[in-house]
């Protein structure tokens, strides 16, 4: 096996990403390789299938472009290893041989694409950047769709996004909510301009006026200079309104009116500003029920409500567990500056067979702590730790989990605030209202805390 690189250094363009070219001809793979360097990816090269494999044991790639016809292991053979070992890597395969049977074989094995010798350089380019120019976008956090259901919602996104409409994402805590909104945000008009977000579940109700629409110079105790709010600050682009179901009922009524008059009036002044803003909103909450509870404004959901994406929790899109672990790997291995790393057969099936309550999020965590786990490139099932874990197949979580038993809760303090918290709702019968009060803080605090609790991965009911 042969590896030649283009120096970054030379190159005008930075480097798009990284190709393997597996190829038994050296003269054909020189010729892949030039063509695909000229187009500013990086490319590295194999003689056969096995020394292919081997390669990817010790680095990661974006693309796979493969000759079928080699030696001992052909280009599909190496295709089906691929699917296994390594499925969410695009392989393109090339063949002198373009019956229509080899093309239907390849794709039902998994190939991205088919291409037929001899053709032009461009059409291998365009081939390639299809793939990988849309891995890197995934990893700069367009949401992974691959079961059926997320990549109609991912459609429903783009549709909408080419509109001004307001957006209201609803899911559970941790299912990717931000993500999405982002993802609406890149694929608008108002890509260019500014996206803001502001957490209405993280910020005391004394406060949240203030940053939402902005204040004037003593407008309050404390306000020694004016500072435009978020809606200001989102001119021209996006705001995002996180777990807006948070927000108490007064400030609705605010927050209603400046939907309506697209015009903001700061706290304490006397002047409106104009906006020029799309609005996004986030709840982990069925907004219907919260009307028909009184507990959020029936016209304000009307007007959030205006085209609604619903995020399905992790554990009901099993087709996207596997991808996005990877890619989570991907970008955390970077992040980390680890070698590239994989999980193993063991590891990807205790990955699905996991409840995920805490969603994406508790994935997230889970990767992060493996990979620290790991001795070398193999990830197994063992590091993962899922089996201490609430939502693991290996044993049910028992009802009465300890808070601190998760090792994804974060340090002592925040385990026992949490005990303390499981505690209080058992001794008051699993009564939000009750418990509160007893632990000295508001009903929406409570709600807060509840819902951290699950992103972290704790089933609080099942701790009740």
């Amino acid at each position: 096996m042969m590896a030649r690189n283009k120096p970054i250094a030379d190159t005008l363009q930075p480097v798009r990403g990284t190709v393997l070219v597996v190829e038994d001809d050296p003269d054909l793979r020189e010729a892949l390789t030039d063509t695909l360097e000229l187009a500013d990816y990086q490319v590295v090269q194999a003689g056969s299938a096995e020394d292919a494999l081997a390669l990817l044991e010790r680095r990661a790639v974006d693309m796979v472009v493969s000759d079928v016809n080699m030696g001992d292991m052909d280009g599909l053979a190496l295709l089906r290893q691929l699917r296994s070992s390594h499925p969410q890597l695009p392989v393109l395969l090339i063949t002198a041989f373009g019956t229509i049977e080899k093309s239907v074989e390849a794709m039902r094995s998994g190939a991205v694409d088919y291409l037929v010798k001899p053709f032009q350089p461009q059409l291998l380019v365009e081939a390639v950047g299809r793939y990988v120019d849309n891995r890197a976008r995934a990893d700069d956090g367009t949401p992974v769709a691959v079961s059926s259901a997320s990549q109609q919602l991912l459609q429903l996104a783009a549709r909408v996004a080419a509109t001004d409409s307001t957006v209201l994402i609803l899911g559970e805590s941790g299912t990717g909510k931000e993500v999405l909104a982002r993802y609406v945000h890149r694929q608008s008009p108002r890509a260019e301009g500014p996206f803001v977000a502001i957490n209405c579940a993280a910020i005391p109700d004394n406060m949240l006026e203030a940053l939402l629409f902005g204040h004037e110079r003593g407008a309050f105790t404390g306000a020694h200079q004016s500072a435009p709010g978020k809606f200001e600050q989102a001119n021209g682009g996006t705001l995002l309104l996180d777990e807006v179901s948070e927000m108490p009922l007064g400030l609705q009524a605010k927050l209603l009116r400046v939907l309506q008059e697209r015009e903001v009036e700061r706290v304490g002044g006397r002047r409106t500003i104009a906006l020029d803003v799309r609005v996004v909103a986030t709840s982990n909450r069925e907004l219907a029920e919260e009307v028909q509870g009184g507990r959020f404004r029936e016209d304000l959901y009307y007007r959030l409500n205006v085209f609604p994406l619903q995020w399905s929790p992790l554990r009901e899109r099993p087709e996207d567990i596997l991808p996005l672990a990877d890619q989570l790997l991907t970008a955390h291995t970077r992040r980390m500056g680890r070698s590239p790393a994989r999980f193993d057969a063991g590891a990807r099936a205790a990955l699905l067979a996991h409840r995920w309550p805490g969603n994406v999020r508790e994935l997230d965590n889970v990767v992060q702590r493996a990979l620290i786990m790991a001795d070398g490139p193999h990830i197994g099932s063992a590091d993962l730790r899922l089996d201490a874990l609430p939502g693991s197949a290996a044993g049910a979580a028992p009802a009465t989990v300890p808070v601190a038993e998760s090792a994804s809760l974060g340090d002592d303090l925040q385990r026992r605030e949490f005990q303390v918290i499981v505690d209080t709702l058992r001794a008051a019968g699993g009564s939000r209202k009750i418990a509160a009060e007893r632990l000295g803080i508001s009903p929406r605090t409570l709600r807060y805390k509840l819902a951290r609790m699950r992103e972290e991965g704790m089933d609080v009911e099942a701790a009740l």
